[in-house]
Parts: structure tokens; sequence; C-alpha cells
């Protein structure tokens, strides 16, 4: 399927994809500059055909390091950003702020950012959205995709499935008479198909097979035509991400940013009262790593920064209303929400 395929606003100017599709790429850029990470950059750096005026490896999403970062590079007309989310992420902000062209090659699919417009950096340790950049092309190469483990690719399920609860805080806000958008019914149930996608492919996506990884693909794009003409994400940003948002800050780290929006779809469905055992259980099915073991996060962190969640998200002015806003974490729901988690 193409992007011509999918109507609506995508954020993808021109799409490529299929097992090479990368080979020879940096002959048609003139001069170009890589944005990347030491593993990406060992796996394509053959494919490209020719030779960057830079490489710039991810130092730091602080927002300082990468304006240092952009200032000292070289002249060029394209930002070719290769890896995951962060390599991606710096590219889409080195394009905007130099407003050249920018070219997306994802070496794993563990976040939605090769898709999305704006760059997600830190500030002091806090994520922060910043700029609008589109991919021209964006090129899924099914063959360099595969050399990473599979559970970073599987993590992208993650993002997605992030709609089962976002969707719901959505609902509750609406409820409560606290959305900051015009409600739509319409919007939700554009997006739960999304879900539906990942369902009928389980077993590919687990697999990651060409039908599973395009199936992660197709989602990502799918979402922007919900969210782009409705000029936000509410449709899959909420309590799950609150609780990413507040365990980064936490522990001044990173995170794969799907694996920790699972450990948040699982806790916080279960606050929601909203299916829980069934998205674990797809999560399971699907192979999404989100156990606090998986994370390297202690049962004494997590239960902190549960306890402290409805705290750090109201004195946040710029997180929308959930379910957290109304909800009372005792120590008591904390030790039954987590008593089936895997800790190390």
């Amino acid at each position: 399927m193409s992007v011509e395929e999918i109507s609506g606003q995508t954020n993808v100017r021109s799409l490529r994809t299929g097992g090479g599709c990368l080979r020879g790429i940096g002959t048609e850029l003139g001069r170009f500059v890589v944005t990347t990470m030491e593993l990406p950059w060992h796996v394509t750096r053959d494919l490209l055909g020719a030779s960057p005026e830079a490489v710039l490896m991810v130092e730091s999403m602080e927002q300082a390091v990468l304006d240092r970062q952009i200032a000292a590079a070289p002249p060029c007309e394209t930002v070719v950003a290769i890896g995951g989310g962060q390599a991606v992420d710096f590219g889409k902000y080195f394009a905007w702020k130099r407003g050249i062209r920018l070219v997306t090659v994802p070496t794993i699919l563990s976040v939605d950012a090769f898709t999305t417009p704006a760059a997600g950096l830190r500030q002091g340790h806090r994520v922060v959205y910043l700029g609008e950049a589109s991919p021209d092309p964006l090129v899924i190469d099914y063959d360099v995709i595969r050399t990473a483990p599979p559970d970073l690719n599987i993590a992208g399920v993650g993002d997605l499935l992030s709609i089962h609860t976002a969707s719901f805080d959505w609902e509750f806000a609406h409820r409560a008479g606290r959305s900051e958008y015009p409600f739509s019914h319409e919007e939700i149930e554009a997006a739960r198909q999304i879900v539906s996608l990942l369902e009928r492919n389980v077993d590919e996506i687990r697999q990651c097979t060409d039908t599973g990884l395009w199936a992660i693909v197709e989602g990502c794009i799918r979402l922007n035509t919900i969210c782009l003409p409705a000029g936000h994400f509410r449709v899959e940003e909420g309590s799950e991400h609150y609780l990413f948002y507040e365990l980064e800050e936490r522990l001044q780290r990173p995170f794969t940013h799907g694996h920790i929006v699972g450990l948040g779809i699982r806790l916080m469905s279960r606050l929601q009262g909203n299916r829980h055992q069934w998205v674990t259980h797809f999560m399971n099915q699907v192979g999404l790593r989100h156990q606090p073991a998986d994370l390297a996060i202690s049962r004494e962190d997590l239960t902190a920064s549960l306890l402290h969640l409805r705290h750090y998200v109201e004195g946040r002015s710029d997180l929308w209303y959930t379910v957290i806003h109304e909800s009372t974490i005792t120590p008591e729901w904390v030790e039954e929400a987590i008593a089936d988690l895997q800790f190390t």
C-alpha cells in the first residue's frame, strides 16, 4: 500500500518501501549530512552510495546540545535521519532549523517519530515537541529494519496501542466537561480501527515479516490522517504517556519508547477499568516488552512514581485531562496493580 492510497494528511511527502530500497539513495541528494547512532550507521553507511558532509551522532536529546551540533554542522541541502526515534527526531529538528529537505530511514520501528511532524526533545529531562518536518522520502527498507532485534521493531506497537487508553481518557475528559478540543466520536472510532489493524496482524508483527512491519508503518501513517487535521494527538496520548514522563524525569534516563508506553498502557488501563486483561493479553501475544524488569525499573521506583503521578500531572499545565486527575492512587491500589509485574 502506498501513501497515496491512504487518503488524508499523512506528513509523508513520498515513500519508498521494499527490501534493498535504501541502496544508492545518497547519489540523489547532493550535499547531505546524517543524524544517527553508532549501530544504525554501521548497518547503513555502505548502502548510501555517497559520502555525507558530516555524520552527527546523537549525544543527547537535550535541546541545547542539539542546537550546538546543528550550529557546527557544514552547509547542506538534505539531512538523512537514520536510526530509531532519537536519531529521527534529531534529523527532524535539524531539517526544521535549517529549512532543508528531510529523508527519514528508520532502522527500528520502536516509536512513530518517523512519520510525525514535531521532534521530541528534552529540556532538563522533560519531553517537549518542537518544529515541523516531513520526510521526502520516508524509506522503509525491510532488510535494514530486520537487522534490529525483533523486540525493538515490535516496540512500535506500543505507540499505536496507546490509542486504547488515550481515547478512553479523551472520552473521560469529554464527559467531565474538560476536553481541550472539540470531541469527535469519528476520530476515536478511526483510531480504534488502527488497533484492529494490529490485532489482525498480530502473528505477522511478532515474526517481523514484511506484512507485520508494514502494519506498524501503516498504523503510524493512518494515525496522522486523524490527528493532523484535528491539530492534536489526543487519541493516542494520555495517561499511559504521563506515567512515562514521570518515570523519565524521576530516573533521568531514556527508555525504549514503545516499551515504557506499554507499561503505562497496562497500568493505566487498570486504573481506567478499561479492558485491562484484553490489552495485557494482546501485549503478551505480540511480544511487546513492557515489564519493569525489561526497563530496569525497580519496584520501589515504580511504586513511588505511581503514588506521585496525580501530583505530577496536576503540576503541569501542558498535560491534557485524563483519568489521573480524578483518581486517588493509594498504596493498596499500587500493591495490587503491580503484584503480577516482573521486577529484577
